[in-house]
């Protein structure tokens, strides 16, 4: 097989892979990719009076040989009788002179490699500038991998500029790794943060999409609530541990109003008796938890206990404000009152009503702050009966109806089967109708034919009965005549013997 020499391509390979900083076998794959491109210039300068079409050298490919240096062209092509398109085609005869196993509709590879000289200085350019295209992409490509992996973990950014709302933070995948932009968006940054050019933020990875120019798009954030859940997680050992375990999470980075500040609810569990979770979250002197905060620059934290007690669980996740009691008015519905007392009624509801907002988000409740001194208990219970008398009759309609249209569902299949029968019974019907018409057509040709039959015997009776009748006399005739001659015989010997006696 022939092959195009390129002295120097290993070291040329060892070097673009560290200047680049991509493994040795994304290089070889551009470089394959730039050498066809190459090979396609090369063969269109050849034919400049033939029309190529995007996809005329798809079954073209380049075959990168390191240790020799240099490289093949290989095309793929059908076995046919009749040749149309050598490029695509070659014929079984000549196949068979190599292969006598080849058959019509098989496919061959065949070298194609172009002489060196016949190469030429315009398609070593082309090859040269696609290269660097190829590269390119190739680096978005694995780039674009290598971020996909990280999507929902925190990194480490640094700001870079801003435009327009967003800022352009520089992100790495991990030590050694080259920065890549990525976009913080006005919605997924802070309004305690201070973005100055150079200064460093956790982040974290939301979405990772594929770019049209740049390469690809990274969406970072800093108010998801995943945040939050890594930032306790690397300060609190007993999370990692799986010791404590964070349950839910509820935050409101960016509230609807600037007077209220951003603020974090989250609930902790743990199955050792032992351990405090809350206590391990919040750490000695509120060493852990203040550590997240600053790393949110001041955000609210409330850390509180989870429960299965939904009662109990609501209480909790108003802190910090005391409740007095929790009713359960609805929980099909998830519908709870909460009584407190009048001073810690702002306290539960909160600063334009965050703290109640919160610990609806946190628990999945609807929740109704009541004052306790208010709180009609007569009156709510009668609304908790009539609630519960229009459920049960809610319930039973309900339960009507669906009997209702099984009912009707099961009469249409009914009915469709007495069609189904009906049908098949006219079906019956009309066949045996057929069979009676049938049946009389034949009864009526064999009566015809039995009556054809008796008129013809009655012809033949009739034609023979005379000749019969004569044959019949003529044999009487006879018989009498031979009585008569005996007769005669005998009167003629009786009057001879009477005559000769005395």
């Amino acid at each position: 097989m022939s092959m195009v020499t390129l002295p120097g391509l290993q070291e040329m390979i060892e070097l673009i892979s560290r200047e680049r900083n991509l493994p040795k076998h994304a290089v070889e794959t551009a470089l394959r990719e730039a050498l066809l491109k190459g090979y396609e210039r090369f063969r269109r300068t050849s034919r400049p009076g033939q029309v190529f079409d995007e996809e005329y050298f798809n079954n073209f490919e380049v075959e990168l040989d390191v240790e020799d240096e240099g490289f093949r062209v290989l095309a793929t092509k059908y076995i046919v009788e009749g040749v149309e398109n050598p490029d695509h085609q070659i014929a079984l005869e000549e196949v068979r002179e190599v292969a006598p196993e080849a058959q019509l509709g098989d496919t061959v590879v065949l070298d194609v490699t172009p002489d060196q000289s016949e190469f030429g200085r315009m398609a070593a350019i082309q090859t040269k500038q696609v290269l660097a295209q190829k590269l390119r992409d190739q680096q978005r490509k694995l780039v674009q991998e290598e971020f996909q992996e990280l999507e929902g973990t925190v990194l480490q950014a640094r700001v870079q500029r801003f435009e327009r709302q967003s800022v352009i933070m520089m992100v790495s995948s991990g030590y050694g790794q080259p920065e890549v932009e990525a976009e913080l968006l006005k919605r997924d940054q802070l309004p305690n943060d201070n973005y100055r050019a150079n200064a460093v933020f956790k982040v974290i990875l939301k979405k990772v999409t594929e770019g049209t120019h740049r390469g690809p798009q990274l969406l970072v954030s800093r108010a998801d609530a995943g945040l939050v859940v890594d930032l306790f997680a690397n300060e609190v050992p007993e999370i990692e541990d799986e010791v404590v375990r964070i349950v839910a999470v509820a935050r409101e980075a960016n509230p609807p109003s600037r007077s209220v500040g951003p603020r974090t609810k989250i609930a902790v569990d743990t199955l050792e008796r032992d351990v405090d979770p809350v206590g391990a979250c919040i750490g000695a002197r509120g060493s852990r938890i203040q550590a997240v905060v600053n790393e949110l620059r001041g955000e609210k934290i409330d850390v509180i206990r989870w429960s299965p007690d939904p009662a109990t669980y609501i209480a909790n996740a108003l802190s910090p404000a005391r409740v007095d009691q929790v009713i359960l008015v609805n929980p099909e519905e998830r519908q709870a009152h909460v009584l407190v007392s009048e001073d810690q009624l702002s306290l539960a509801i909160g600063k334009e009503g965050q703290n109640v907002r919160l610990a609806a988000r946190l628990t999945g409740w609807k929740i109704d702050i009541k004052d306790a001194a208010k709180y009609d208990f007569e009156a709510e219970s009668r609304k908790m009966a009539e609630l519960a008398e229009e459920r049960r009759l809610a319930q039973e309609e309900a339960e009507r109806r669906a009997a209702e249209a099984a009912a009707y569902a099961e009469a249409l299949e009914d009915e469709e089967e007495y069609d189904e029968s009906a049908d098949e019974l006219m079906t019956v019907e009309s066949v045996d109708d057929e069979l009676t018409d049938q049946t009389a057509d034949v009864s009526a040709e064999a009566a015809i034919t039995a009556d054809d039959k008796m008129d013809e015997a009655q012809d033949s009776t009739e034609a023979i009965a005379p000749s019969l009748a004569d044959e019949s006399d003529e044999d009487e005739l006879e018989e009498d005549e031979d009585e008569f001659e005996e007769d005669e015989d005998g009167f003629g010997s009786a009057s001879s013997s009477a005559l000769q006696r005395p």
